[in-house]
């Protein structure tokens, strides 16, 4: 399939630059037959007894880090993915860094074991003082935001879902930003099971496909871990006849990954793309995409209509992207 399938017209004005106060007053748009405008808060009407929602409890990590070269000239990283004491990180400037050069970040220290590639560079990260390293990266760094967004919200935890626990992404699960917790007590009370999974969401989930064919996209891997006990949830789920209701298309790659390779946590570099055969996800919540995105292609594997219901969105004044609204598609195999 052409890549340019998958490109739409997104005006600026579309891209949501702060998110909805409070959460869950953001716009859903449920793709039914006719299509319904309604309010997030409104989903405890479309979920019920039986349906379980898997949500990915991964946390964004403080990723963006500020400090000065052995020259005294500034440098910036963005950690992007660890590997025990090592991590890839985007530099700037990356063509003035050189392997052994130590970079200050204040009681976090870096020094460049590779040189610059694409903008990327290894670096070892140590410190100053006696915490975990991840305490002080939280510590020293700052949450990066997308790239569309030119300012976004002050208080960097509206970056983060309400239920995020393990530290490990670059980004955030964004269909899960619309959940409270007196929503999630409203599903609760419905009989709405809940159950997590992780998956390390890296930066190329904003890169555009720029292969000629969706085929010759080379897809990014991430680590994915599904806990035995969420995996028990499904199966029960399906035996029982409820469906099980993705959070985000990170939660549907983690749970047809493990479905795919029988493996419960690895790395995925699943490409879900149309033609593909759902094997676990029964419905999905999410947010609306960047054009030519893998995430696009992921959806049009659910929903081949894509195009008229992102039409109807643009017309009513939906708000796009990671702060932007959601969809509900109820049944998406």
């Amino acid at each position: 399939m052409r890549s340019e399938d998958f490109d739409y017209e997104l005006p600026a004005t579309a891209i949501a630059q702060q998110p909805a106060e409070p959460r869950d007053a953001s716009r859903l748009l449920v793709v039914a037959a006719p299509l319904v405008d309604t309010t997030f808060a409104a989903l405890t009407e479309y979920l019920g007894p039986g349906d379980l929602l898997v949500r990915n409890a991964t946390r964004v990590r403080a990723a963006r880090l500020r400090g000065v070269r052995p020259t005294g000239g500034a440098v910036e990283l963005l950690l992007l993915d660890r590997r025990g004491d090592e991590w890839t990180a985007l530099a700037k400037p990356a063509r003035k860094l050189k392997p052994g050069m130590k970079l200050d970040f204040g009681e976090l220290r870096a020094e460049v074991i590779t040189p610059a590639e694409d903008g990327q560079v290894r670096v070892r990260l140590e410190t100053s003082v006696t915490a975990d390293v991840e305490e002080v990266i939280g510590a020293v760094g700052t949450v990066p935001y997308p790239p569309y967004v030119e300012e976004g919200p002050s208080d960097a935890e509206r970056y983060q879902t309400v239920y995020a626990t393990e530290v490990g992404s670059a980004a955030a699960p964004t269909a899960g930003l619309h959940f409270t917790p007196a929503l999630l007590g409203r599903l609760d009370h419905r009989g709405v099971a809940v159950a997590d999974v992780f998956l390390d969401i890296g930066l190329d989930t904003f890169r555009p496909i720029t292969a000629p064919s969706i085929e010759q996209h080379v897809m990014h891997s991430e680590h994915y871990a599904v806990p035995p006990a969420t995996w028990e949830a499904i199966t029960r789920t399906q035996s029982g006849g409820g469906r099980v209701v993705a959070v985000g298309t990170t939660v549907v790659r983690t749970l047809e990954s493990a479905a795919v390779t029988g493996e419960l946590s690895g790395s995925t570099d699943l490409f879900v793309q149309p033609g593909y055969r759902l094997r676990v996800v029964d419905a999905l919540i999410t947010n609306f995409h960047m054009p030519r995105s893998s995430l696009l292609v992921l959806l049009a594997a659910m929903l081949p209509n894509w195009r008229e219901v992102y039409a109807h969105a643009l017309a009513e004044g939906y708000r796009f992207l990671s702060f932007g609204d959601a969809m509900l598609i109820p049944e998406a195999r």
